[in-house]
C-alpha cells in the first residue's frame, strides 16, 4: 500500500502539502492537481484511523432504535444507511430494546468511539444527551423527541394520525371506539392517544376506560385487547397506535370470533402480517424510510458545519 511520502515524492511536494490537499485545505490548483494525480496513480487511500485521530471524529454514525424486530424501524434504518453510505459514512445499528440503561450505554459508546453523530429514536422522554451535546456531537431525533434538549428532529404528525384513524372508524358507524397506545413516557404514544381523544370529543365525552397503555409490541396489543373485550360494555371498534400491537389485537379478535368489520379496527403503521385479510382494516401508513433519509441528511448537514438553529421536520401521513 502506498504511503503519503510516496505520493509527495511523485507529486514533487511535501507530505504536509499532500495532507492539506486530502483534507480540503487551501493549496494552489497546480499542486492539488499533481497530488491527486499521484494519489490516483499509486492507488493511495488515506488512513481512516489517522483521519479519526486528526479530526477527533470517525466516519461512523450511530443509529439507536428501540426495537430492531419492528419492520418500521428496519425500514427507517435502510433510509439512514442509504444516505450515509452515499456520503462515505458507515452506520452502527444499536437496538435499545426500550431499555433506558442500554440506550445510555450506546450513547456513551458513540462518545468513546468518536462517532461523527447520532440518530436517535429514544426509548422514552427522559433520555440524557448531555454527554454528546457537551462534546459538540450532532444528534438528530427521529420518530421520538427527548425532552429538555434543543436538537434537530424528524417526526410524523402523530396526533393527526390518531385523529384520522379514529374519525375513519366513526365514519363507519362505530361509537364505542377504544385506543391501544404505547408506554405513557413515550411521546409518540401520548400524541396518538391525544388524536384519539380529539376525534372522540366530536361525538361526546371521552371515556378514558377505553384507553389502554401497552408496550408497542405484539404481546402488549394482545393483552390490551383481551382487557377491552372483558369490559362490561366492550368497545365496538379499536384504534391501535402501532403495527405490532395491531397484530396482537387482531390475534385476539380472530380467536374470539369478532373480526372486522363486525368490530372495527384501525392501525397506525403498516401491518407486517395479520391473521385476517387486510382490506377489512383501516391503516394509517408511516413514511418510515423517508424518516430515515430525512434524519440522515439533517445529521450530515450538521457534521459538515451547518450551524443554523435546530429545526423539526414533520412528515405527513394519510389513511389507506
Amino acid at each position: 500500500m502506498a504511503t503519503i511520502y510516496e505520493v509527495a515524492s511523485m507529486a514533487g511536494v511535501s507530505p504536509s502539502t499532500v495532507s492539506r490537499v486530502l483534507n480540503g485545505q487551501n493549496v494552489s490548483a497546480e499542486k492539488a492537481r499533481r497530488v491527486r494525480e499521484a494519489a490516483k496513480a499509486l492507488s493511495f487511500t488515506p488512513s481512516r484511523i489517522a483521519r479519526t485521530l486528526r479530526l477527533q471524529t470517525s466516519e461512523v454514525i450511530a443509529l439507536v432504535i428501540p426495537d430492531i424486530e419492528n419492520p418500521f424501524f428496519t425500514a427507517m434504518a435502510r433510509g439512514v444507511e442509504d444516505v450515509a453510505q452515499a456520503a462515505g459514512y458507515s452506520v452502527v445499528l444499536c437496538n435499545s430494546d426500550e431499555d433506558h440503561a442500554k440506550e445510555a450505554r450506546y450513547l456513551d459508546i458513540a462518545i468513546e468511539a468518536k462517532m461523527a453523530g447520532v440518530i436517535l429514536a429514544a426509548a422514552g422522554d427522559n433520555c440524557d444527551l448531555s454527554g454528546l451535546i457537551e462534546r459538540n456531537r450532532p444528534v438528530v431525533a427521529v420518530d421520538r423527541s427527548p425532552h429538555g434538549f434543543d436538537i434537530d428532529a424528524v417526526m410524523v404528525d402523530n396526533r393527526a394520525g390518531g385523529r384520522t384513524a379514529t374519525a375513519a372508524l366513526q365514519s363507519q358507524g362505530f361509537s364505542r371506539i377504544a385506543c391501544i397506545t404505547g408506554p405513557r413516557d413515550v411521546e409518540t404514544a401520548v400524541h396518538r392517544a391525544d388524536g384519539w381523544r380529539d376525534a372522540a370529543r366530536t361525538t361526546g365525552p371521552v371515556d378514558e376506560r377505553y384507553l389502554k397503555y401497552a408496550d408497542f409490541r405484539v404481546d402488549g396489543g394482545n393483552k390490551a385487547m383481551r382487557e377491552l373485550l372483558a369490559m362490561p360494555e366492550p368497545p365496538d371498534a379499536v384504534f391501535v397506535a402501532n403495527n405490532l400491537m395491531g397484530v396482537g389485537a387482531l390475534q385476539v379478535l380472530a380467536q374470539s370470533g369478532q373480526l372486522p368489520p363486525a368490530l372495527g379496527v384501525a392501525v397506525f403503521g403498516d401491518l407486517p402480517f395479520a391473521p385476517i385479510a387486510p382490506m377489512a382494516i383501516t391503516v394509517i401508513p408511516l413514511p418510515a424510510r423517508r424518516l430515515g433519509v430525512t434524519a440522515a441528511n439533517l445529521l450530515l448537514d450538521r457534521i459538515n458545519g451547518d450551524d443554523q438553529p435546530p429545526r423539526t421536520i414533520v412528515l405527513r401521513n394519510q389513511a389507506a
